[in-house]
């Protein structure tokens, strides 16, 4: 059973999500080289407990970018100076990520052009093809 995209954005995963923190690299001065702000969010679709086991498929084979090596989803946040809020931010795009997956695209229905348009195109190419006809040299 797959759930909608709206009903897995209501999904609390923090409980299964691991972070590590690294040092970031750019600018930042003296703070990069001492503080771990770069965030790298972890999360192990497998053995989640909160997803079903058709999602779990969906969710690998359309993130496969960011699962790496050992199966863990893999996202990494450096955009503030703050490890909070690179966490949070990790969150919201896994998150986005994760609905992403499940959001359903609109079929597109086949249409024709109205016929005041084929006629306007036609009446237009017909001057262009006049215009271009006074051009020539006799």
């Amino acid at each position: 059973m797959i759930r909608s995209s709206h009903e897995i954005g209501l999904i609390d995963f923090t409980t299964e999500l691991n972070f590590k923190a690294v040092k970031s690299s750019g600018p930042g001065g003296q703070n990069v080289n001492k503080v771990n702000t770069k965030v790298f969010l972890l999360f192990e679709v497998q053995n989640s407990e909160l997803l079903y086991e058709e999602e779990k498929q969906v969710i690998l084979n359309k993130l496969s970018p960011y699962i790496n090596a050992d199966g863990m989803l893999q996202i990494s946040v450096q955009e503030t100076r703050s490890q909070l809020k690179n966490k949070e931010i990790a969150i919201v795009k896994l998150h986005t990520l994760i609905q992403g997956v499940f959001v359903r695209k609109k079929v597109r229905k086949a249409t024709k052009p109205k016929k005041s348009a084929v006629m306007k195109r036609l009446d237009s190419k017909k001057k262009h093809a006049e215009k271009k006809q006074w051009r020539k040299k006799l």
